[in-house]
């Protein structure tokens, strides 16, 4: 199988897929980012807590999850193949060495990680159609190059021209407690390529979900969002089906 993505628990037509673009901070061998590791355990390497929720989702709630499998520092699946941004020359405030690329060096990378991890989902939502799409991403509650600018909510809905789960997910997400930002805290207007491409022009219901990573550095962080959007989901899916 290819190093771009990894799929875990059972796909299944009309089921629940999750979708996890930046869910791994691993670099192939190959590539040389001239990244600290430390560096690759923060959050511009990979949305933490996201690998550990969508496995929690699949094991205990039967979904199954569609996981990118390298650093978006090596290339943001979230984007489209054209965009600048696709392979980052610097993420807050760190610069990406290794990333400048000739023209030649970028095809290539793209050809070995983005095309295949696209390529891929394509053929996983024409062969098991599922009934919704949870986006899945984490944001640091601070970013280190925009101090002044906290973002204290503890889960943002992100989506773009289809809204109908999102705004059935912010209901169900307040109804938890929980600080929930309606497109915070960014736009699935401006930041939403992945569900563009693939939920969007397919006609798929899905919802984007930005959960506090600080919320979800731990196994009871997990476990509690696991239990809140594994009952989202099926909220959601319920609806869909009446």
């Amino acid at each position: 199988m290819s190093q771009a993505f990894r799929i875990i628990g059972t796909p299944l037509i009309n089921g629940v897929l999750i979708v996890g673009d930046h869910a791994s901070n691993f670099v192939p061998e190959t590539i040389s980012l001239g990244v600290s590791e430390v560096d690759l355990r923060r959050h511009i390497a990979w949305d933490i807590g996201v690998a550990e929720v969508a496995a929690g989702l699949c094991e205990t709630f039967g979904f199954a999850a569609f996981l990118g499998g390298v650093s978006r520092l090596v290339t943001d699946f979230n984007r489209y193949r054209d965009d600048v941004s696709v392979i980052s020359l610097n993420s807050d405030g760190i610069e990406i060495s290794g990333n400048r690329l000739t023209g030649e060096e970028r095809e290539v990378r793209l050809a070995a990680y983005f095309d295949p991890y696209h390529a891929a989902l394509e053929q996983l939502l024409q062969d098991y159609r599922p009934t919704l799409i949870l986006s899945l991403h984490s944001f640091t509650p601070v970013l280190e190059s925009k101090l002044e600018q906290a973002r204290p909510w503890d889960v943002g809905v992100l989506y773009n021209d289809y809204d109908t789960a999102s705004l059935w997910a912010i209901d169900a997400l307040n109804a938890f407690g929980l600080n929930v930002g309606d497109q915070l805290p960014y736009s699935g207007k401006h930041l939403n390529a992945t569900m563009n491409h693939h939920a969007e022009r397919n006609g798929i219901p899905y919802f984007g979900i930005e959960m506090r990573q600080d919320l979800v550095a731990d196994q009871q962080g997990v476990d509690r969002f696991v239990q809140i959007l594994g009952s989202v989901c099926n909220k959601i899916t319920k609806k869909l089906a009446d």
